[in-house]
C-alpha cells in the first residue's frame, strides 16, 4: 500500500475500533448496537442477521456478510471471524469503554479481544482485490464461554449453505502468529442451596458450608491435573490442564446468611487429554457432597494438521510457524464448515485484564496479509471448503 492509502487505512481501523470498543457488549448484555455499527460499514454486501436470545432472554445477534465478486459466481471464499462480545469489566479503574487513542495504542474493554481485530477486519475484508471473494462471520456469546453466535452461524445460516467458506480464519490476537490448534472447554457449575435469612437470628442456613467440601474436592482434581504428567498433553504450553474455579454468591451481603452459593470451573483440554475422568470426578465430588451439578461441553479441541494446505498458506505468508495454544476460541463449532486457523493482530497477554490495549500497527497489519490469504486461498485447489484438512 502507498503511504496515502496506509494513512487512509489506519485511520478507517481506528474509527471502527474505538466505534465499537466505546460500546458495552459484554457477554451477559446485548451486543446488537456492535452489530448495527458494523453493518453500515458494509454497504453492498450481502448480509443475514442471525438473531437470537440468550439464556438469560438477551437479545443477540450473528452476523455473515458476503463481498458480491464481480463478474464471477458469489462465494464466501476466505471467511474472516471473530466475536464482537467481550468478559466483564472486572478490575477496571479507567472508564473501559473510554476507547482512548495515545502514542499509537488504543486502549479499552475488548480493544484485543476483540474488538479491535474485528474492526480490522472489516476494514481488512472490504480491502481485499476486486474479484476475490471474501466474507465475514461474527459471532457473540464467545467470552460467554457458551459460544451460541458461532453455534447460530454454524446451524441456521442459509447463506453459507448456499455459499460455503472455501477456509476460516479466525482474527483473534496471535501475535500474527498462525495458530493451528487449540483446547476447547468443559464448564461445570455447581449450587449450593441454603436458607437465607438475617445472620443474627441463628435461623437461617449457610449455602457455603454445604459448599465448603465440594471446593476441597476441586482442590484435589485442580491439584492433581497439575501434577499427574499422565493427564498432560506437551504439544502444548502449559501441558497440564486449565481448571479455573469461581464463586458466587449472587450479592449477599454479610449479615445475610447464603441462600445460594454457586462455583463454577472451567476445564480445558486438547485433542490429546481424555476429558472423560475429570467428569466422572466432579460428578462423584458433586454426589458426595450433596452440590447440585451442570455440564456444558463447549464445542470440540480444534487441532489441524501441521501438513494442512490452509496451515502451509499462512506460513508463508507470514513466515512464522504455526503453533498450538491453551485458549479456545469459535473453531471449536465452526471448523467442521471449513479448513480453519486461528490468526490475527494484537498481543493475547493484554486480553482479560483492566489494562486492554492493542497497538493500531498491528491492527492496520491485518489488511495487507488478509488480501495475500484471500488471493492465496482462492488460487490454491486443495484448500477446499470441506474440512477435510482439519481434525478437530
Amino acid at each position: 500500500m502507498s503511504l496515502a492509502t496506509d494513512n487512509a487505512v489506519a485511520k478507517n481501523v481506528l474509527a471502527l475500533a474505538q466505534d465499537i470498543v466505546a460500546l458495552d457488549s459484554r457477554y451477559f448484555v446485548s451486543n446488537l448496537p456492535v452489530a448495527e455499527r458494523i453493518e453500515k460499514e458494509l454497504q453492498g454486501w450481502e448480509i443475514e442477521r442471525l438473531d437470537y436470545r440468550d439464556q438469560n432472554g438477551v437479545a443477540k445477534r450473528a452476523l455473515v456478510a458476503i463481498r458480491p465478486t464481480n463478474g464471477r459466481p458469489m462465494s464466501a471464499g476466505l471467511a474472516l471471524c471473530g466475536h464482537m462480545d467481550t468478559v466483564p469489566a472486572t478490575g477496571w479503574t479507567t472508564d473501559p469503554y473510554d476507547a482512548r487513542f495515545s502514542d499509537g495504542v488504543i486502549y479499552g474493554l475488548g480493544s484485543v479481544d476483540m474488538k479491535g481485530p474485528v474492526a480490522a477486519a472489516v476494514i481488512a475484508a472490504k480491502s481485499v482485490p476486486a474479484g476475490i471473494p471474501i466474507s465475514l462471520m461474527l459471532t457473540t456469546d464467545e467470552d460467554g464461554g457458551n459460544k451460541l453466535g458461532a453455534i447460530a452461524i454454524f446451524e441456521r445460516s442459509a447463506l453459507l449453505r448456499k455459499h460455503p467458506p472455501k477456509a476460516i480464519q479466525i482474527v483473534e490476537p496471535t501475535r500474527m502468529i498462525p495458530v493451528r490448534g487449540h483446547r476447547a472447554s468443559i464448564n461445570f457449575t455447581g449450587i449450593a442451596h441454603g436458607e437465607q435469612a438475617h445472620s443474627s437470628t441463628g435461623k437461617g442456613r449457610n449455602a457455603n458450608l454445604a459448599l465448603i467440601p465440594f471446593l476441597s474436592e476441586l482442590r484435589s482434581i485442580h491439584d492433581w491435573l497439575r501434577t499427574d504428567t499422565t493427564t498432560h498433553d506437551r504439544a502444548y504450553d502449559p501441558a497440564f490442564s486449565d481448571f479455573n474455579i469461581t464463586i458466587d454468591n449472587h450479592g449477599t451481603g454479610r449479615n445475610v446468611t447464603v441462600g445460594k452459593a454457586t462455583v463454577t470451573v472451567k476445564y480445558r483440554y486438547s485433542r490429546g487429554q481424555d476429558p472423560e475422568p475429570v467428569i466422572d470426578r466432579l460428578e462423584a465430588a458433586a454426589r458426595k457432597c450433596g452440590v447440585e451439578l451442570h455440564v456444558h461441553r463447549d464445542g470440540v479441541p480444534f487441532e489441524s494438521s501441521p501438513n494442512a494446505p490452509l496451515v502451509k498458506i499462512a506460513e508463508a505468508i507470514t513466515g512464522k510457524r504455526a503453533e498450538t495454544v491453551p485458549y479456545g476460541t469459535d473453531a471449536s463449532v465452526l471448523a467442521p464448515m471449513a479448513p480453519t486457523l486461528i490468526l490475527g493482530p494484537g498481543d493475547p497477554d493484554f486480553a482479560h485484564k483492566p489494562t486492554e490495549q492493542v497497538r493500531l500497527q498491528d491492527l492496520v497489519a491485518l489488511v495487507p496479509l488478509t488480501s495475500r490469504m484471500a488471493v492465496a486461498v482462492d488460487a490454491d485447489p486443495t484448500s477446499t471448503g470441506n474440512g477435510k484438512d482439519t481434525e478437530s
